[in-house]
């Protein structure tokens, strides 16, 4: 029977707990990325929900992260914290930074957050709309392994390098978006194998350096980015800012010291808050970017970055989420550890 199989929230969380327990996380490691697992069914975000897990599993089993490990915080400078993630996942060490950036952003009126020795699996928009909810305009950037090919080269040497931007809103949720470097981020074209489908031009080469639309093809080959240099050159300065800026990997050399157990790619996360109540000459920004947003959604057919996935979010927790059967039964296979 391939049906899919229909889950609240509740089980999804309840189920990637279990997962994660069973292999060895430790009860704070396990709740952050139980949570930012279901927040991703949650908003409909497929790629980085329950798709993930078997990938944290895996890179748990191999011992290349340490599911206890323990995030240390440290202030660099006034306006700078790192966060030391000590070979754990993101979601924790991520959490652990928070509060000292927003304190730190109030302080200062810009902040950056460092961290560095982390396992990013996810997408960023959980850590710029986390901060934008406390009235802080936030960015987000973080590297990969080498998946992507430089602006007329056809050999992978960046990660799909994605970045998150997430802008307060008086009485409504963040504007946020979060978007890959690339044409299309990995776990699409992940997704696209999994269920047969070709994916779109323009998304990747194979091995020999050539167009193709086989997904399985543009995953042993390189991705391409999107807007061609301009893309790539959004990819280079991601790679500084999330490797040599905060002293971790850049992607090519993540792919080199990764054991190739399909699990998430070690790396550093570049995180900066504004307060934008301290950069403003007089009256309030918040409310008056409202002005602009509203000649956005004057236009028929056009919509505001995060309009979709807070649709889900309303929608997911009355009506539950659907999980392929043959994640569904992979997923059941390793609740026993």
């Amino acid at each position: 029977m391939n049906e899919p199989v229909r889950m609240g929230l509740g089980e999804v969380h309840a189920l990637a707990t279990e997962i994660f327990r069973a292999h060895g996380g430790s009860p704070e490691q396990t709740r952050a990325v139980a949570d930012t697992v279901t927040a991703a069914e949650r908003d409909e975000c497929e790629s980085h929900g329950l798709f993930r897990v078997p990938g944290y599993v895996a890179s748990i089993r191999s011992g290349k992260v340490d599911a206890a490990a323990e995030p240390a915080v440290t202030r660099l400078a006034p306006a700078v914290v790192r966060v030391d993630g000590a070979h754990g996942f993101a979601p924790l060490a991520l959490e652990a930074g928070r509060e000292p950036l927003i304190e730190a952003a109030r302080e200062q009126g810009v902040a950056a957050l460092a961290i560095t020795d982390v396992y990013h699996f996810a997408a960023l928009w959980p850590e710029t709309e986390a901060l934008a909810e406390r009235g802080l305009a936030a960015f987000a950037f973080v590297a990969a392994m080498a998946y992507v090919a430089p602006a007329g080269g056809t050999k992978p040497l960046y990660g799909t390098n994605p970045m998150s931007f997430a802008w307060p809103r008086a009485g409504r949720p963040p504007l946020v978006f979060d978007q890959a470097s690339s044409a299309s981020a990995r776990g699409e074209i992940m997704l696209h194998e999994r269920d047969g489908k070709p994916i779109p031009e323009g998304w990747g080469l194979d091995a020999a350096g050539d167009p193709t639309t086989d997904p399985a093809a543009a995953l042993a080959g390189a991705q391409l980015p999107f807007g061609g240099y301009k893309g790539a050159s959004i990819a280079l300065m991601i790679e500084l800012l999330a490797g040599a800026l905060v002293g971790d990997l850049f992607s090519f050399e993540a792919s080199e010291v990764d054991n190739g157990d399909g699990g998430p790619p070690r790396g550093g996360e570049l995180v900066i808050a504004i307060d934008p109540a301290r950069c403003s000459r007089g009256g309030d920004p918040v409310r008056r970017a409202e002005a602009l947003f509203a000649r956005v959604l004057a236009q028929e057919g056009a919509r505001l970055p995060s309009d979709r996935r807070y649709a889900a979010r309303l929608r997911t927790p009355v009506e539950g989420v659907s999980i392929p059967r043959r994640l569904y039964d992979a997923l059941q296979d390793l609740r026993g550890g």
